[in-house]
């Protein structure tokens, strides 16, 4: 990263980034009233999202449904315009439907799923249903913290043998929900899980050269961590780049609610890999173990995550000249995402940000707009245009 402070001219680029991000999002708007996006588009649209078991087409299933309410909470916020506020509101409906009927939430996931939803109105607007569903989805995330491992099962139903005691990098995302239960609960039970978990992860799932495995297992009769694997990267011993930036965000985000200084420390370590570990361009590969010559496709959801994670660095580092290397280094990573990965104005796609990857061994989304690759790459505008922004995690 060079050295010289970001110039008037970098403002303004981001200024125009935030207003087509802003226009995208409100030409979606009435696209998928009452509805939810794919995850991923197809040729920069976004389709409804595929019927699930007992989930009719376009309805609240999977993992990344809140991406999209909490893409209209940040637009509302930027813009003061009831529109967004009101559509916002309107999925909140839906998510306090979804976790009282507790559908589709047997994963770690709550954390997402309710942070950028019902906890957000709550912040936002003061709305007691969404307060009492927001405790709600968090008891139901406690029910996956596994003793004595002190770690929070990442996928599948507690007994399935083969995901009993795993988890993932993505799973320190979800804990800020925890946090903010124990803040309005004041039940401790909340904040030692994250406390707990944060430290598993921080021990095991970061490698010697300070890269990440994306999943690990514990044995959950002894507590014994078992080894790391991946789902998502190359192969077991790579890093995928997601995972990284995951891994950035997370510890940054879960340090400010331990207070831990290793917390902060393993932020930095997966920062300094993400960074050394870029093309000339700054857009991250899917997996950070490929290089220039290797032809492999880009994902700049991970770019997004990471500079999110590194503006949660700058605001929270006691090392004033770490700060400013942080705060730097993801300026110039949003400027390179807004010159290579996002469409010229808001009618060219659906997608915020363009080349993103959701699974490449699954051959998923490949080269696609991601609903949380927009969030984070419109939450990470906010957070520049507004440094005094109260995040919703």
């Amino acid at each position: 990263m060079s050295s010289a402070a970001p110039t008037s001219t970098t403002h303004t680029r981001t200024d125009l980034a935030l207003n087509v991000a802003l226009a995208t999002v409100r030409r979606n708007v009435p696209l998928f009233r009452g509805i939810y996006p794919a995850d991923t588009t197809s040729a920069g649209r976004y389709p409804r999202r595929p019927a699930a078991t007992g989930i009719e087409e376009g309805g609240n299933s999977g993992w990344t449904t809140s991406f999209w309410p909490g893409m209209q909470w940040l637009a509302w916020e930027a813009t003061d315009d009831a529109v967004f506020r009101d559509s916002a509101h309107a999925y909140t409906v839906d998510f306090v439907r979804r976790v009282r009927a507790v559908e589709d939430l047997d994963m770690h996931d709550i954390g997402f799923l309710y942070s950028l939803s019902t906890v957000a109105d709550w912040r936002l607007t003061g709305d007691l249903v969404a307060r009492d569903a927001s405790l709600q989805a968090a008891a139901l995330l406690m029910r996956r913290f596994l003793e004595p491992a002190g770690i929070i099962q990442a996928w599948g139903d507690l007994q399935d043998p083969a995901q009993r005691g795993r988890t993932i990098i993505d799973s320190l995302m979800n804990l800020p929900l925890l946090t903010w239960a124990a803040g309005e609960t004041g039940d401790t039970r909340f904040s030692d899980a994250v406390q707990r978990h944060t430290a598993q992860l921080r021990e095991h799932i970061i490698r010697e050269n300070d890269s990440t495995f994306h999943t690990y297992q514990w044995d959950t009769v002894t507590g014994v961590a078992a080894g790391g694997t991946t789902a998502q990267g190359a192969h077991d011993q790579s890093c995928w780049a997601r995972g990284q930036a995951w891994g950035i965000y997370g510890f940054a985000l879960n340090h400010r609610a331990t207070g831990d200084p290793r917390d902060l420390a393993a932020a930095w370590r997966c920062a300094e890999y993400f960074l050394a570990h870029l093309p000339t361009d700054l857009v991250p590969y899917w997996d950070l173990d490929f290089g220039e010559n290797d032809g492999a496709p880009r994902d700049s959801s991970a770019s997004a995550i990471a500079i999110c994670g590194l503006l949660e660095l700058a605001r929270a580092g006691t090392d004033s000249v770490r700060s400013a290397r942080a705060d730097e280094a993801a300026r110039e990573l949003l400027d390179a995402l807004i010159e290579h990965c996002t469409p010229a104005t808001a009618e060219d796609a659906d997608a915020l940000l363009l080349h993103g990857v959701y699974s490449f061994p699954e051959g998923i989304g490949i080269d696609e707009g991601t609903l949380w690759g927009d969030y984070f790459y419109l939450e990470a505008l906010v957070r520049v245009a507004r440094p005094d922004w109260t995040t919703y995690w």
